[in-house]
This record gives C-alpha cells, sequence and structure tokens, in this order.
C-alpha cells in the first residue's frame, strides 16, 4: 500500500506571529484540525500536515529537512542560522517569499539617562539579548567590543536591576521600553514573517500539492493590500479620475442604466487610498464612491 505524501509546515504553535499565520491558512483555504496539545495539524481537505512548535524550533525542522516548509519570524531565521554554522550544523535554506505580517526591528536599547552620542558611545557596554549572534554580527560590523548577557525573556529589566548597561531586543511600537524607562538607540536587524523550504527538492507529488498552494498565499497577500474602489463619474471627466486612481491598474468602465452623462468606474487599488483622493474625486463631480476590502485574489 502506498502511503500518500503529505507535505509538512512547521508554525509557531504561540506567540507573535501564530494568529496571523493560522489566519493566512485559513484564508488560503485549509481546513484545519487543531487540538491545543496537539504536535501535529491535519489539513481535511489537501495532503498537508502543521506542524505547530517554538518559533526557535521552526528553522532547524526546515534545514534538517524535517519540514518542507516553515513560517517563522527574519529575526528567528538568521539567529538561528548563525548560531548553527557557527557550530558546525546544516544551516542551509530558501526563503520562499516573505509574508506581509510580523513586521518588527530588532534594536538597541538605553536607559533614559543614558547620554547617546553615536553607536561609539556604546564601546565596551555590556548588553542583555536574546539574540546574542545577531547582535555580535552588528558590533563586529561596526567595530565595536560589547559584552553579551543571554536572556531569554524579561530583558527589558536587565539594566534596572544591574544585569547589564542596555539591551538588544525586539521592538515593533516602543511602548514596552517606555514602560521601562528604556529609549530605542540603534536599529540593527528588521524583521517579518518569511515563508522557508529545505533545500533538498520535493518529490513531485509534494510539488504539486506547493504549487497549489503558494498562489493562493500570494493572492491573500495581495487582496490584504489592496482594495477595490467603485463609483460614479462624469463620462467627460474619465481622464482626470483615472489620473487620481492609486496604483498601475487600468480602471473598468461601465455604462450605467439611463444615464449619458454618467459611467461606473471599477479598479484594484494596489496602494494606499486617501480621504484627499475621494476628496479629489468628489470635486471632479464623482458621486457613490466606495472603497472595499478584497478577501482573495488570482492573477
Amino acid at each position: 500500500m502506498t502511503t500518500e505524501a503529505r507535505l509538512r509546515i512547521a508554525i509557531q504553535k504561540s506567540g507573535r506571529l501564530s494568529d496571523d499565520t493560522m489566519a493566512l491558512l485559513k484564508r488560503c483555504g485549509l481546513k484545519l484540525n487543531v487540538a491545543d496539545r496537539r504536535l501535529l495539524a491535519h489539513v481535511a481537505n489537501m495532503p498537508i500536515d502543521i506542524m505547530r512548535v517554538r518559533s526557535s524550533d521552526i528553522p532547524g525542522l526546515v534545514m534538517d529537512g524535517v519540514c518542507d516548509l516553515g513560517i517563522v519570524g527574519d529575526n528567528t531565521l538568521e539567529e538561528s542560522a548563525l548560531e548553527r554554522q557557527l557550530m558546525g550544523n546544516n544551516y542551509q535554506y530558501e526563503k520562499n517569499t516573505g509574508l506581509n505580517f510580523g513586521s518588527c526591528r530588532l534594536s538597541l536599547a538605553m536607559p533614559d539617562e543614558f547620554n547617546y552620542t553615536g553607536i561609539e558611545s556604546l564601546q565596551g557596554l555590556r548588553f542583555a539579548t536574546t539574540y546574542p549572534q545577531l547582535l555580535s554580527r552588528w558590533a563586529k560590523a561596526n567595530n565595536l567590543d560589547m559584552e553579551f548577557c543571554l536572556l531569554k525573556g524579561s530583558v527589558e529589566v536587565a539594566p534596572r536591576v544591574g544585569i547589564a548597561d542596555g539591551i538588544c531586543d525586539l521592538v515593533s511600537t516602543g511602548a514596552t521600553l517606555e514602560a521601562n524607562g528604556l529609549k530605542e538607540v540603534e536599529t540593527i536587524f528588521t524583521s517579518r514573517a518569511s515563508l522557508i523550504q529545505k533545500t533538498d527538492a520535493l518529490c513531485e507529488s509534494k510539488q504539486s500539492i506547493l504549487d497549489t498552494l503558494l498562489p493562493r498565499i500570494q493572492g491573500v497577500m495581495k487582496a490584504k493590500e489592496s482594495k477595490y474602489i467603485m463609483l460614479h463619474a462624469p463620462k467627460d471627466k474619465i481622464e482626470q479620475v483615472s489620473a487620481l486612481m492609486p496604483g498601475k491598474e487600468t480602471p473598468t468602465i461601465l455604462p450605467l442604466a439611463g444615464r449619458d452623462d454618467l459611467v461606473a468606474v471599477h479598479v484594484v487599488a494596489t496602494e494606499t487610498f486617501f480621504w484627499e483622493t475621494m476628496e479629489a474625486l468628489n470635486a471632479l463631480g464623482c458621486n457613490s464612491i466606495l472603497v472595499m476590502p478584497i478577501e482573495k485574489m488570482m492573477g
């Protein structure tokens, strides 16, 4: 009896990327049977298994070929690759595509009272971090001698309790730094979620599954960044109206029943559609201007 080949994807079980990753998979049409304590979740309508693990385990699972794909933050991916390279382990992978969630930055932060005058003022200081490899690489590139203190959690309290002079940690809004009397002084790495793939070629059946899944992922991401715009426009102002439309898509022009002076204009906008643009369209005589989210896109 031949066992059906199933594509295996490693994702974060809980944490910063977990909810967005699950939402992406569901919007791609994957029907997941997820139980909180189960490591492996089976997709009911496609030959795909989802391995739910700690974020730090995902790069290694893909690099070692245990999983075919992984969704992980660039910060975790790069830190893991540097660490595995240092230890002589396989650190090769392919970045399939960047995803449009999980954006953050790895930054150096100092107590508010610290007199920061440039990176040279960090010379010889001690930093608490969960990312020693990324920090070490940055320090070396900038000819800085730094001491590192490895902490897996509560990095922000390190200066206050005298463990370190400053910290190197992930920053999204900066609110946590401010709450702990810290100020951001340097960004050393920017990150977002990425879909990564093992370097070994997939078998034909797994590649076929991936060829179906990838356009769905790309369609969901494109839809998230796009809006569908509909409006009624004066027929003699179509050129000016088209020029105001964001993005590179050509508008669709449709006749309106019983109206010779107005036409319907439909367009997909892949750029931000501002209130000022709507006001400019209204000033040209446009009305019934609707800006709507898009759930899925293809092509």
